[in-house]
């Protein structure tokens, strides 16, 4: 798909048309325009913003909702309560006070000072101009719109805002550990989404997001010596002299000591800068009109040094998943760790290349997973970390840096044997620990399509991942929409596989009951000891070392995959899962078994693999 075909699906997406699957699917869409003057001294900026919301959906609405995320950078909000009781709170939000062996943690923000808070406080707002009532409640500004939104109608918002960047505790702020000045996300007042759920009005308390697709227009006015990059297209380098390209669009002259950044994002769901004075600015072809840009200023050497890696990754991704549809991509440090936006990612430089390339390579999947699947972070944080796991160890594999899934596998085993697994239907703030929201939303994540190819083949998990993507860029993908793709490439039924992976506690653990001899046969029974269902890869080795292949297929999945082995293969009748055992006879008398193994390439998420062989 080039450019200009993206662009008329973009165009498609923002008239609410489009079709999920079979079922009739809108979306809403927002224009901002933003006028922003920050004062890099003191760390407060004013804005001025005007957007046009549209209103897709077949209800009319009667308020509307805004994120102010950075006010729970505060002492008192709930992300500093919330680090103040979880279990293990995020070590770059606290102190530790106590020792290693006896922790005694201190939120990081409750100790803030009033210049070092971070806050959005919108100071006027009126619709279609005329002024509007509105209350803020911590991180979330209700508005009572003096006329309703009927459905297929627009309205114009606009807001005079200030703010303030905090220090750096996470993703957000100023001054972060690498020293860049301001790493500006989630800094203004963003429009809540609605969708066939209703309003989005979930508090920020520390996790992930969730926005309205639209177009961006943005001004930052700011210290002439500041460089800048982040979300969009820059629409005046010839005033800046920055390197971008260059659209044409005419702006003001720079005036005194300050300058401005003009960029334009289309067909988004957030915009994120990020400046600094030293910034030493990079650029890669990685053709097709597309440029990759890298804005660093610690840790040199390996910034230059991950930049072919990264072109390699994105050209994989292109290939993987789907060709991406915007002209640039920016890797800035700006972050702690690492973080996707728009167009760019904010990650934290590292001393070990190794590490900054897997940070590098992981956020740069994000453009896929999230950027343009974009899917609801705050509730199906899995569906975009997790897919973006396992596609960020693919591309790794590509590079020759790792083994994939390895990782993955071991932290999910740690995971299962402790007493901190939760399912994964909570809400991504809701997880008791960290430790859990984490595993299950990156390793069990990744697993979740991992397991899949054994389900239905590598092939065809390659195959849905596209399919996936050409049915859902730009819009908001449910994880049904994910299995529905998944059947229709495999030909299965798949909805089981959904429900008992990612909605239940259940896990799978199948073993080698018994091997008997039976005559001139041997007799084999399987056994299904904890609830989770899959099909099952059964070889049998004799005593010549010869292997001998049989499949079971899962009743219930009304298919089988194709052999993704060398060996010839038997496929015997289906396993239901009603019957807990599965009793089956192969053509080698007892005396000749060497060994029966289930699975012997450990690809699902066996919980006992010491019951998974018979060998004599």
């Amino acid at each position: 798909m080039n450019y200009k075909q993206m662009l008329s699906l973009m165009t498609l997406g923002t008239a609410g048309i489009l079709q999920a699957q079979n079922a009739p699917y809108w979306q809403q869409h927002v224009d901002y325009k933003m006028d922003i003057d920050m004062n890099v001294k003191n760390y407060q900026y004013t804005g001025k913003q005007e957007l046009t919301y549209t209103n897709n959906s077949p209800d009319t609405l009667k308020v509307v909702f805004y994120h102010l995320f950075l006010n729970a950078f505060q002492p008192g909000s709930e992300m500093d309560a919330r680090l103040q009781t979880i279990k293990d709170p995020d070590h770059r939000m606290v102190n530790n006070l106590g020792t290693k062996e006896n922790p005694q943690y201190q939120s990081r923000i409750s100790q803030f000072k009033p210049e070092e808070i971070g806050f959005l406080r919108v100071n006027s707002l009126s619709q279609d101009g005329v002024p509007v009532k509105y209350k803020t409640e911590s991180t979330i500004l209700k508005v009572d719109l003096n006329k309703p939104i009927p459905p297929h109608s627009s309205t114009v918002l606009k807001m005079d805002f200030v703010g303030q960047a905090p220090v750096m505790i996470r993703r957000t702020g100023r001054n972060n550990p690498d020293g860049v000045a301001l790493s500006m996300s989630q800094w203004y007042p963003k429009l809540a989404e609605y969708d066939f759920r209703g309003w989005n009005t979930t508090e920020y308390i520390t996790r992930e997001f969730y926005g309205v697709w639209g177009n961006f227009d943005v001004k930052i006015t700011l210290d002439k010596n500041y460089i800048v990059g982040g979300s969009g297209y820059l629409q005046n380098n010839n005033e800046i002299g920055f390197g971008y390209e260059d659209a044409g669009v005419k702006v003001p002259k720079v005036k005194g000591n300050t300058r401005t950044w003009h960029f334009y994002a289309p067909q988004v769901h957030d915009f994120t800068w990020a400046a600094d004075p030293q910034f030493i600015h990079d650029k890669l072809d990685a053709g097709n009109g597309q440029t990759l840009h890298f804005l660093y200023k610690k840790y040199p050497e390996n910034w230059k040094k991950i930049q072919p890696d990264m072109l390699k990754a994105f050209q994989f991704y292109n290939k993987f998943v789907g060709k991406y549809p915007w002209r640039q991509y920016s890797f800035i440090q700006g972050g702690d760790g690492g973080m996707e936006y728009a167009m760019c990612t904010l990650i934290q430089g590292e001393e070990k290349f190794e590490r900054l390339q897997s940070t590098a390579v992981h956020e740069l999947g994000h453009a896929w997973f999230h950027l343009i699947l974009a899917s609801d972070e705050t509730a199906y944080p899995w569906l975009d970390e997790g897919f973006c796991s396992y596609i960020q160890d693919r591309a790794l594999e590509m590079l020759g840096a790792k083994v994939p899934f390895a990782g993955f596998y071991k932290a999910y085993d740690r995971y299962v044997k402790s007493k901190y697994e939760e399912t994964p239907t909570h809400q991504s703030d809701r997880f008791d620990t960290n430790y859990a929201y984490s595993i299950t939303s990156y390793s069990k994540g990744a697993l979740f399509l991992r397991q899949l190819e054994y389900i239905i083949g590598e092939k065809n998990v390659e195959k849905t991942l596209q399919l996936y993507y050409k049915n859902f860029a730009f819009k908001h993908p449910q994880p049904n929409d994910l299995i529905r793709c998944a059947e229709k490439v495999s030909g299965m039924q798949l909805q089981w596989y959904l429900n008992e992976f990612m909605q239940t506690p259940h896990h799978v653990d199948y073993a080698v009951d018994k091997v008997e001899g039976k005559g001139n046969k041997t007799s084999i029974t399987l056994r299904r000891v904890d609830r989770l269902p899959l099909p099952s890869d059964v070889f049998v080795v004799d005593k010549n070392n010869k292997t001998h292949y049989f499949y079971i297929p899962l009743r219930m999945q009304f298919g089988e995959k194709e052999n993704p082995y060398s060996y010839e293969r038997k496929v015997l009748p289906s396993w239901g899962w009603g019957h807990p055992t599965y009793t089956f006879e192969v053509d080698i008398p007892f005396e000749n078994i060497q060994k029966v193994v289930i699975d012997p390439e450990n690809i699902t998420t066996d919980i006992n693999r010491d019951n998974n062989t018979f060998q004599k």
